[in-house]
């Protein structure tokens, strides 16, 4: 505990950072004192040695790592030097069981292991760093620099703390691990279908070792990685509400087939169409020193990641001024009690412009040491730092669609209305005819309405230090221990988050339809006129809207004029010098430059200090056919949350024990058995107490420095068989115990601004207040017959609140599963067909959250295979990922109403009164397939030519309400790659 101590005392100094480097310094030459001659390579250095090449020898190296490790692990290996089997790290992972990922316009960015998301990610056994805590997004690191990505499912002591489901270990080259020079590059194009773009892929690995004589061997390599991507992602997407209805005209409500008899009813129609310029450039620099007559080395390892681009994005929705204006003409139900072939009345549009994009920079460096010091005792240390500075930029660009013509005849503001009729085939994305049909194109029909840009500018930084030593056969009487070994490691984090909004006056530039006068008249401003004057508006109709889900007929939100999204993206300087000229002389008039009118939202802003401090012990025991490692790992956590005018404090400490089994029945048959608990801190956006309300002043969240860390206890058996070169069979079971939830504590708080600002298009999500200005516990939705217009009076009169989520500890839940896995070379068959090979597995999971729902982005049953051939230089490989339907987020806005009981009253929290459904406003993604393809060809023995294809067959995504009626259309690009790889 002294080291603990004394580490700590370093990091809590205000020149930590400096006695950090000194202790790095100090500890990097210590490493050099007594040391002996190496004597010949290790078990592991052999390892390292082998050559792996082709699918068949990734697998087959993942299967002997999987049989050589201690622990529970499941690993990808690069097919060659720069080449996982999957060109995304998300993308290779999900061939893993127990492993799902998430993605983002098509691309694997994040993964679920046995169905949690809360787990670590490590580049060399250190943290990398994003703007939140879980990191970098696994598409953000290039996949080129990476020669291993295990998936650790039952953790050790040594391993750090912070993985609830598993550690995703990535490992890159040694420069000293090289046998001969090493210039490896690839050049790639890829090709979105949506964007009809072609993107370029570069990436260059350069390597090589020399022997200096008495000075040693120096090894160095270098990595770079670029990448330019254009996607789009269109989605389709509707307000649900149970409503009561009389089809037949007899006076009598008819019933749906749903709980209630209530039949859902689709409205707020809205097409969203994203393009994003994706730029991300890498590089990694690692050199190595191992000096003559020593058995170690030194390692100054550097890494950065910079991802830049823009989003241009638009959403067009359909709302009505009264909600019962429906024509039922034609209208059935179908089999979820969906309202089907409809029309609706009193139809208005609005068109909105916005860009979302987040840019980062992000830095890994690390200066360690590794040194045998006697035939016994090994240690290693290590200094490292890695950093992210994020900015993201919001901006909104809005139009409302106001009658000119009504305008100028009597001086009344007021919307342009029409109506709309509702067809859908299948689970196509729903047909929609407007009656009239430039609703959406003519700009005598829309006015300026609003304009926002907000900044947000974020820096994580972590600073660590470690020293682990072990010792083997300490005790000569005592020849079951193996090894002991120990460590300490202690961080120093620093996380802080501002926010800066553009105030006109204090105000924001919405509403500006009805607000802005000019000579005392109040005058809305034309999209026509304004884009006569000072230009910027353009069409949109792309020629394959939705062409994976694809349209019932024709969708009228699909063409659209609107407010050019790439010049929110990327001038914003020259969208508001636009608004400037629009509002000069006005009763909002502007100065200055968009610099000069950015105000500091203090409300937003968030200051986290954490300190943590570890030390283990962990005990390797053989035990001839039984192997273990056992021990402990005591981690303590001190937390300071910062806001503009508040802080706060919050300490504790976690003991984590863990025990890895391995019985090996026969050299080639493996039972485990693994227990161990694991912990999680919250991130930070739920340790602020800081609020961040929405634009719409519609809903907000709220973080507690009080939360308590997520606590995991799990429990693991497996089996496993292997056989010929790579072959496996393998079955395991999984439990865990869920403590600490964090759940959202829900209150409807007051505010003077939501008067004048708040916008009620989405109704259902606007909570109502007992009393003006006065805030309550109690969240209050509009029942029965409320609809827009009462909700608007409501709002004018000062009874509408702001939802604010706070997060608070909340119960236990649970996962338990079963996973198997199988794979095979045939190279018994005879020729050519003995390149062919297989795998495949199955992962079931059942959870449960402490409101009886399940735990998110969790399938019961998800089922991976691949068939390969490679023979004589050629290979190629069809890849197939099925899930079956999970839940995709809870309390989600447009399916709030619904709920198994499809009353349409919420209530998902109060089990006491009336009408309890905590389904409400579950959001689910349906069972979804897809198919991957790759094919490589070797010209010779330093060239390769590439291609493969993701989502071969262009699978679209559904969201579905609790009781499966789809809500959400959602289509992104299908990506095709050509390319070669050379290796000298």
């Amino acid at each position: 505990m002294k080291l603990n101590k004394i580490y700590s005392g370093l990091l809590k100094s205000k020149s930590g950072r400096k006695n950090v480097m000194m202790v790095g310094a100090a500890l990097t030459i210590s490493l050099h004192l007594p040391a002996l001659a190496q004597e010949g390579p290790s078990e592991y250095e052999l390892l390292e040695q082998v050559v792996v090449t082709g699918i068949a020898g990734s697998l087959a190296e993942s299967a002997r790592i999987k049989q050589a490790d201690s622990r529970i692990v499941d690993a990808i290996v690069a097919e060659d030097i720069g080449k996982l089997p999957d060109n995304n790290i998300a993308e290779a992972l999900q061939r893993i069981t127990g492993v799902s990922i998430s993605t983002d316009f098509g691309v694997g960015e994040s993964v679920t292991i046995r169905g949690i998301s809360q787990n670590r990610i490590e580049l060399n056994g250190r943290s990398i760093s994003g703007s939140g805590r879980g990191g970098i997004s696994l598409d953000d690191f290039p996949s080129s620099f990476l020669k291993t990505v295990e998936v650790v499912k039952s953790p050790t002591p040594e391993m750090i703390e912070g993985a609830l489901g598993g550690t995703i270990s990535m490992e890159t080259v040694r420069p000293l691990d090289l046998s001969e020079p090493l210039v490896a590059f690839s050049l790639d194009g890829e090709y979105a279908d949506n964007t009809e773009n072609w993107a370029p892929m570069f990436n260059l690995s350069v390597g090589n070792n020399w022997d200096l004589g008495d000075a040693g061997v120096v090894g160095a390599s270098v990595r770079l990685a670029y990448q330019d991507r254009e996607l789009r992602r269109d989605e389709f997407i509707n307000l649900v509400t149970p409503t009561e209805l009389d089809l037949d005209g007899d006076g009598i409500s008819d019933q749906a087939n749903t709980a209630s008899g209530k039949y859902l009813v689709r409205s707020q129609n809205t097409v969203e169409q994203k393009t994003e310029e994706r730029e991300r450039t890498a590089l990694g620099v690692s050199l190595q020193w191992e000096p003559k007559g020593v058995d170690g080395f030194v390692y100054l390892d550097l890494s950065s990641t910079e991802l830049d681009g823009g989003q241009e994005a638009y959403s067009v929705l359909n709302d009505s001024k009264d909600y019962s204006d429906l024509d039922l003409t034609n209208a059935y139900s179908d089999q979820y009690g969906q309202l089907q072939n409809f029309g609706s009345g009193s139809v208005f549009v609005q068109p909105k412009t916005w860009s979302d994009f987040e840019t980062n920079e992000s830095t890994s460096n690390a200066l360690g040491g590794e040194f045998q010091l006697t035939d016994k005792l090994r240690i290693s240390g290590e200094i490292s730092q890695s950093k992210s500075e994020a900015e993201r930029r919001n901006s909104e660009f809005n139009l409302r669609p106001i009658s000119r013509e009504m305008y100028e005849a009597d001086g009344t503001i007021t919307e342009h209305l029409f109506t709309i009729t509702m067809t859908q085939d299948g689970l196509s994305v729903p047909g929609l005819e407007f009656s009239d049909p430039d609703a959406l194109l003519d700009p005598d029909n829309l006015a300026i309405r609003q304009f926002t840009h907000q900044r947000f500018a974020t820096e994580n930084e972590e600073t660590a230090i470690r020293f682990d030593a072990e010792y083997e056969n300490p005790f000569s009487g005592l020849d079951f221990l193996s090894s002991i070994k120990v460590g300490v490691r202690a961080t120093d984090r620093d996380y802080e988050l501002d926010r800066h909004d553009l105030r006109n006056n204090g105000d924001e530039l919405k509403n500006l339809q009805t607000s802005v006068s000019y000579d005392g008249v109040v005058t809305p401003t034309w999209a026509g006129d304004f884009n006569d004057l000072y230009g910027g508006f353009k069409e949109i109709n792309h020629d394959n809207s939705f062409a994976q889900s694809g349209i019932s007929g024709s969708n009228a939100l699909t063409h659209y004029w609107v407010y050019d999204g790439s010049l929110l993206a990327y001038d914003i300087e020259g969208t508001y010098d636009r608004v400037k000229q629009m509002l000069a002389g006005s009763s909002h008039e502007l100065t200055g430059s968009i610099e000069d009118n950015m105000v500091r939202n203090t409300g937003s802003y968030a200051q986290i200090s954490e300190e943590t401090q570890a030390i283990y012990a962990q005990f390797h025991l053989d035990f001839d056919k039984v192997s273990a490692v056992v021990g402990a790992r005591y981690v303590t956590t001190d937390l300071e949350s910062n806001t503009y005018d508040q802080s706060g404090e919050n300490n504790y400490s976690d003991f984590l024990p863990s025990l890895n089994v391995s019985y090996n029945v026969t050299d080639d048959t493996v039972l485990r058995f693994a227990a161990a608990k694991v912990m999680r801190r919250p991130d930070f956006g739920e340790l602020s107490p800081a609020v961040s309300v929405d634009n719409s002043l519609v809903s907000g969240t709220q973080g507690s420095y009080q939360l308590n860390p997520y606590r995991v206890t799990q429990f693991d058996l497996s089996a496993e068989h292997y056989f010929s070169d790579g072959g496996l069979v393998s079955a395991a079971i999984f439990y865990k115990d869920v403590n600490s939830f964090t759940v959202s504590d829900s209150s409807c708080v007051a505010d003077p601004e939501t008067v004048e600002g708040q916008n009620v298009t989405e109704y259902v999500n606007v909570c109502l207040l007992d009393s003006a200005g006065v805030s309550q516990s109690d969240v209050n939705y509009v029942t029965g017959s409320q609809d827009l217009a009462y909700v608007e009076a409501q709002r004018d009169a000062g009874l509408t609140g702001i939802v604010i989520n706070t997060d608070v500890n909340g119960g236990s839940g649970e996962v338990v599963g079963l996973e198997l896995a199988y794979q095979q070379q045939f190279d018994f068959l005879p020729g050519p067909w003995s390149g062919l090979g297989a795998g495949v597995n199955y992962t079931y999971a059942d959870s449960e959250q402490p409101n009886g729902n399940p735990l998110l982005n969790i399938s019961n049953n998800t089922f991976n295979a691949q068939v390969y051939w490679e023979y004589e230089g050629f290979q190629t490989r069809l890849a197939y990922n099925w899930r079956d339907e999970y839940l995709y987020s809870q309390d989600e806005k447009r399916v709030r109403p619904v709920g198994e009981l499809v009353t349409g009253i919420y209530n998902r929290t109060n089990p006491d009164d009336d009408y309890f459904d905590p389904t409400l406003g579950n959001n689910c993604r349906d069972a979804r397939g897809q198919l991957d393809w790759s094919a490589s060809y070797d010209i010779n023995d330093n060239v390769t030519v590439v291609a493969n294809v993701v989502n071969l067959t262009n699978e679209p995504i559904l969201q579905l309400t609790e009781i499966g009626s789809p809500w959400l259309y959602s289509d992104s690009d299908r990506r095709i790659t050509l390319g070669v790889r050379a290796n000298f």
